[in-house]
């Protein structure tokens, strides 16, 4: 072994080969896999699109950074599916620009939050997270609550996800704005029209406890009230073997 790497050190020609080999290995072992990429990450048909308003969540979710703090995949061990629920597949993941699994915990994963808490508590939770979790180091966002949505630009958002695969249809970019509005706004015209563009499982209602107002907060929550529940794909044996 140390008379091979004697007679690399002395040659540097055979050092650059090696070096050279070494790293094209762990490439190849990196880059094998996404020629089969298809066959590996399975198609989910009940698979849905983030809604605007949740798109718009997302987006203050990166903002603030709790991707720093929470990741959004389950890993197969034992402890976290005990703890989280099923583990994370890839096709879950589909529509997700940048994805957000990240790998720091310091506080829990959030892959399958969706529904787990009411949106009062979640809504009490960002504006003082010490008010439910007294030990959380978690920091307040109680301008959360204070802030208007923005909305004016939901479209070219949702617009900008197509061109990266997210399946939007014209109907839904050119109604981005309204539907936002109307998801948060149960009792309102518009929100009859996300449910026909998004499907009767989406969440429609007053996630920050403030009608006719559309804040960050309804954004924030209605993004994490759908987090694990875009398809049911890891709750199916078949699908969850095959990845």
């Amino acid at each position: 072994m140390f008379g091979l790497h004697y007679k690399l050190e002395r040659s540097a020609i055979g050092l650059v080969a090696f070096i050279v080999l070494v790293a094209s290995i762990g490439g190849l072992v990196e880059i094998a896999p996404l020629f089969t990429i298809d066959q590996t990450v399975e198609e989910a048909p009940d698979m849905r699109v983030y809604t605007p308003l949740e798109v718009a969540g997302r987006n203050i979710y990166i903002r603030e950074g709790c991707y720093a703090c929470h990741s959004q995949m389950i890993r197969t061990l034992r402890d976290e599916v005990e703890r989280y629920g099923p583990y994370s597949l890839a096709v879950e993941s589909s529509y997700d620009h940048p994805q957000l699994w990240g790998s720091k915990r310091t506080g829990p994963d959030l892959a399958r939050l969706g529904n787990k808490y009411s949106d009062a508590w979640h809504t009490v939770h960002l504006y003082n997270p010490r008010d439910v979790v007294p030990e959380s180091k978690m920091p307040a966002y109680r301008w959360l609550l204070r802030d208007q949505l923005r909305t004016d630009d939901l479209g070219d958002h949702l617009a900008a996800l197509r061109t990266v695969g997210v399946p939007y249809t014209d109907e839904q970019i050119a109604n981005a704005s309204l539907d936002a509005y109307g998801q948060a706004n149960p009792d309102t015209a518009q929100a009859n029209g996300v449910a026909e563009r998004y499907g009767d499982a989406t969440n429609i209602r007053t996630f920050d406890g403030l009608p006719t107002r559309l804040t960050d907060m309804d954004a924030l929550v209605a993004y994490l009230q759908v987090l694990g529940n875009l398809t049911d794909a890891a709750h199916q044996p078949n699908l969850a073997e095959a990845e």
